[in-house]
């Protein structure tokens, strides 16, 4: 169907093959270079994918964020949100506090509460396991998306516990999935950079997969537009539709850019400044063309990239618009300006703007309604 178009004779042969399969990681590579009319192809060549796999509907949930606490002994360099226990602004909720937060959101009409927070001294698995049993007695129907894969290693350690006998804990206390951040960038080079306490790449690869093999599901995630390559970014996604491949534990992946403006890393001359509308749009037609049927849905992120950017990635692959989220600090502290809380009616007019049908979902894509 590129027949006719103006652009360069590989990217025509490469869009032509990724309308029926996924695409390698070498072309993956390429068209993360291409540029004019090129980029073009790409974008509907990702539109033409997506609605052959998913179709036109495009979905969100009631969901409602909960920080319980932002005080961390971790040192991310991309990171504004953590606070020393001693700073002004440091808190740390009690576990009646984040109930309390809970049933108002619940009561308000949320279906899913995200719960994480900073790498505390004095939390492990059991004080999440205390959040999830008090969470469930006050909100029996919610379901939790809670602990990243780095709180959940560091919460099995200070618990002196194995990651399955802690996923067995949380589970039976009403864990529902868990969100695959933690991620970045899954390259050891770059992580020494952004992220030299957190998990290195091979261990977040096993905690992951840990957490699926015990029937748990989690979202995928990349932060990208720091200090990596295009062939970092490609190298990522890869990791994902490999681990996909062998796990089927992925429900989403979400595209994270990078929120630069109060950054250590940025502020200490370390970093890029965030990346280019057209490199945030490469990355969600790339994914649709890599991930194919293996992970169907592509999340975009309105809090990161604004009502009208989100609406534009919609044309360029993704499915998704997450939520109507209430408290998003960690975005917010980072430098997003957009936002932290939306409503129903918002999304679905954005998304009937473009000409596709605004569904609810529940957090594992079972149940989809139109509204």
């Amino acid at each position: 169907m590129f027949r006719n178009w103006n652009i360069e004779k590989k990217t025509k042969d490469i869009l032509e093959d990724s309308l029926d399969s996924p695409i390698s990681n070498e072309d993956a590579i390429y068209l993360m270079e291409v540029k004019g009319l090129d980029i073009n192809a790409l974008i509907l060549a990702a539109d033409l994918v997506r609605k052959n796999i998913v179709g036109d509907k495009v979905t969100f949930l009631k969901n409602w964020n909960i920080n319980f606490t932002n005080i961390c002994t971790s040192t991310c360099g991309f990171c504004a949100f953590k606070r020393n226990k001693e700073d002004k602004d440091a808190f740390f909720l009690s576990i009646d506090e984040l109930a309390d937060i809970a049933k108002k959101a619940y009561d308000n009409g949320a279906k899913e509460f995200c719960i994480q927070g900073g790498l505390h001294e004095n939390v492990d698995v059991y004080f999440y396991e205390d959040i999830l049993k008090k969470v469930k007695e006050v909100c029996p129907d919610v379901h939790i998306h809670a602990f990243s894969p780095m709180e959940l290693y560091y919460g099995s350690k200070k618990a002196e516990l194995s990651l399955e006998e802690s996923l067995k804990i949380l589970k039976n206390a009403g864990l529902g999935t868990t969100p695959g951040t933690a991620a970045e960038i899954l390259n050891d080079d770059v992580r020494k950079i952004i992220c030299p306490t957190k998990l290195n790449t091979e261990e977040w690869k096993e905690v992951i997969t840990t957490i699926h093999e015990n029937g748990i599901k989690t979202t995928a995630t990349m932060m990208y537009g720091h200090v990596e390559s295009s062939k970092n970014r490609v190298e990522h996604l890869d990791i994902i539709r490999e681990i996909q491949k062998e796990t089927d534990g992925f429900t989403e992946f979400v595209p994270l850019t990078f929120m630069y403006k109060k950054a250590p890393i940025f502020l200490k001359g370390k970093s890029n400044p965030g990346t280019s509308g057209t490199e945030d749009l490469k990355v969600y037609a790339i994914s649709r063309l890599m991930f194919h049927n293996d992970l169907k849905n592509i999340q975009t992120s309105w809090v990161k990239l604004g009502f009208k950017f989100s609406q534009v990635c919609l044309l360029a692959g993704a499915n998704d618009l997450g939520g109507t989220l209430g408290e998003e600090n960690i975005s917010k502290s980072a430098g997003a300006e957009y936002g932290s809380k939306t409503e129903v009616n918002n999304l679905k007019q954005l998304i009937e703007n473009i000409g596709r049908i605004p569904a609810l979902r529940d957090t594992l894509y079972e149940n989809i309604d139109i509204i």
